[in-house]
């Protein structure tokens, strides 16, 4: 029986558990889009690039929304940095979103590959590297500088494409500001809601959203979501850090994959 966008029923039932999954996945430490939007361009044959990154967002911002009121209620997060970068990534990614209909996802791939070996190089290489909360003076200018590289570049790079935006923002964080990995998902959940509040005004100006599938998925992304910050808070940064360590190897593998 048909349901959804001419979708049967258990094709629908699996995309809304890879949306609660992803939504783990992102609370924790970002990278959910990478499961969520292939999964819908598969379900969906003939979908537009730019169609599953928009329907994608419906789901993904009710899910950071949701992990960051969790993070928020239980770790103390640095509005002087999480607010202004916030109110940055809402503009820089709606001009991601305009730009990504002109520049072809495979531009981007090669250059994510290597950042991401990149990061799991440095991550491996220190054990100690957001585990522990580093004795790192917070200055004027490593906020300014924080705050420009996340609610800008990689605000711009959600917009446009998006995968593993989530543990940029981490890393940034970490490495800039000496935050453990659970302060610093926490304040990436913040950033990441304002990344898909930009995005999804304009792809659904566009036209490029299924809502009714989208806010099918958001459910179940609140509750992966929830579940995931819950998780990491409970575990710590050690188990933070070594998820994060998969999904960078998982996320290089799917864009080789998609690459070669």
């Amino acid at each position: 029986m048909e349901w959804l966008y001419g979708l049967e029923w258990q094709h629908v039932a699996l995309l809304l558990v890879i949306a609660a999954a992803a939504g783990w996945v992102d609370a924790v430490v970002g990278g959910g889009g990478l499961v969520l939007v292939p999964a819908l361009m598969l379900g969906l044959p003939g979908m537009s690039p730019v169609t599953a990154l928009g329907t994608n967002k419906v789901a993904s911002i009710c899910g950071t929304t949701s992990a960051a009121i969790t993070y928020a209620r239980r770790t103390k997060i640095d509005w002087r940095i999480a607010g202004p970068a916030a109110g940055l990534a809402v503009v820089f990614s709606g001009l991601g979103a305009l730009a990504a209909s002109h520049i072809p996802a495979q531009y981007f791939r090669p250059a994510v590959m290597v950042l991401l070996l990149l990061v799991l190089a440095f991550v491996v290489a220190r054990p100690q590297f957001g585990v522990v909360t580093a004795e790192t003076e917070r200055t004027l200018r490593r906020r300014v500088a924080t705050v420009l590289l996340a609610g800008t570049a990689i605000a711009f790079y959600d917009g446009v494409f998006g995968p593993g935006t989530g543990t940029f923002l981490i890393i940034a964080f970490t490495a800039l500001l000496g935050l453990d990995f659970v302060a610093s998902s926490a304040t990436a959940k913040i950033l990441n809601a304002g990344t898909n509040l930009g995005a999804l005004l304009v792809f659904a100006a566009g036209g490029h959203v299924l809502w009714k599938l989208g806010l099918a998925m958001a459910v179940c992304n609140i509750v992966g979501a929830r579940f995931g910050a819950r998780t990491a808070l409970k575990r710590g940064a050690g188990f933070v850090r070594g998820v994060l360590v998969v999904v960078v190897v998982a996320m290089v593998a799917r864009l080789a994959a998609q690459y070669f």
